[in-house]
């Protein structure tokens, strides 16, 4: 893909930051992996490996999932998206080498292939309040897309996908087309006065969207209710892959522990820092961040703490400070919640 940036004109991460926050960053969607699912029996059986509701999508639709195994432990994560004759799974490019062959093994006396077509698409991100007037202005009507829908359209006579991405704080959509369109498109969109964004402004906001990261945030180890995803997961679809422990957590109440963020006040620890309360342990911190905000910078932390401690309000620290539990997302001064766009009418 061609750069995202005129001679003279790169920013810093952190003008980047506020850029995602107040205006429209683009950034090129390099390590995100897409599976393409055929066969008669795709819808049935899909739905029997993923934890939310495949056989309801309609063309266009999709929907975030884990892929368990027996013991209900996460392997992967996907967002799911239906095609009149197929259905698409995009995770990231560093699942694909290991949820692959978890999704080929149960492929048993079933209609279905599995298709790497990674290397046919390019992507790329435009996220921010302005994006979706960004994206008007070089000819892609976004508006009356509802989050999680991919709708196929044609830009320049180029045939491209838009989807709005989930979006908990600002707008978030994604673009796939050919390499060559992504670069045409990329270069229109720097006219339109969109600002190229790197890897740490986009680290950033996911920290501040709360948004876990599979790999870093859950683990394979994890529980999906430990997750705090109630996005991920549907009760009433029927029978899948690590259903049974999945419901009898339901059913018994609760996880111990839960997904939550942190507000940090002191030295700024490294991901992993173990939480304490009252001398014991009580959690852990898996991302960490000192996010150079436009009102003032704000150290944040995602991870896991132990319900009572949380539900109690004591005190958590960690070594070198205090980590308070706050709300996700975290709201910068001034910035408000991303529009929902409404179905057309």
């Amino acid at each position: 893909m061609a750069s995202l940036t005129h001679p003279g004109t790169e920013t810093s991460s952190a003008t980047q930051l506020a850029t995602l926050l107040r205006g429209t960053g683009i950034s090129p969607l390099d390590n995100t992996g897409w599976l393409r699912i055929t066969g008669s029996d795709r819808v049935r059986w899909l739905n029997g490996m993923a934890t939310n509701s495949i056989q309801q999508l309609k063309p266009g639709e999709g929907n975030y999932n884990f892929f368990l195994n027996a013991q209900g432990r996460i392997q992967g994560d996907a967002t799911i998206f239906a095609e009149p004759d197929a259905l698409l799974l995009e995770t990231s490019q560093t699942q694909l080498p290991t949820l692959t062959p978890l999704l080929d093994r149960f492929i048993i006396m079933d209609d279905v292939e599995l298709a790497d077509v990674t290397s046919s698409r390019a992507g790329i991100a435009v996220t921010g309040p302005e994006a979706s007037a960004t994206l008007e202005k070089v000819g892609l009507l976004v508006a009356r897309l509802q989050e999680l829908e991919m709708q196929a359209t044609t830009w320049n006579s180029a045939e491209v996908s838009v989807m709005h991405a989930y979006s908990p704080l600002v707008p978030h959509f994604e673009i796939w087309a050919s390499a060559e369109t992504i670069e045409n498109l990329t270069q229109a969109l720097l006219a339109a006065g969109a600002v190229p964004c790197d890897a740490q402004s986009r680290e950033w906001l996911r920290i501040l969207e709360g948004t876990p990261l599979y790999g870093t945030d859950i683990r394979d180890r994890d529980l999906p209710q430990e997750t705090a995803q109630a996005r991920a997961l549907h009760f009433n679809k029927g029978c899948y892959l690590g259903q049974e422990i999945v419901e009898r957590i339901r059913s018994r109440g609760n996880v111990h522990r839960t997904f939550t963020a942190f507000q940090l006040e002191g030295e700024l620890p490294a991901a992993g820092a173990a939480l304490e309360a009252e001398g014991k342990p009580v959690g852990e911190l898996t991302s960490v961040a000192a996010i150079p905000l436009p009102e003032g910078s704000v150290q944040l932390g995602l991870g896991y703490i132990r319900r009572e401690a949380l539900e109690r309000g004591i005190g958590i620290s960690y070594p070198g400070g205090i980590a308070s539990p706050i709300a996700t997302p975290y709201r910068a001064s001034g910035l408000s919640a991303p529009n929902t766009p409404q179905a057309a009418s």
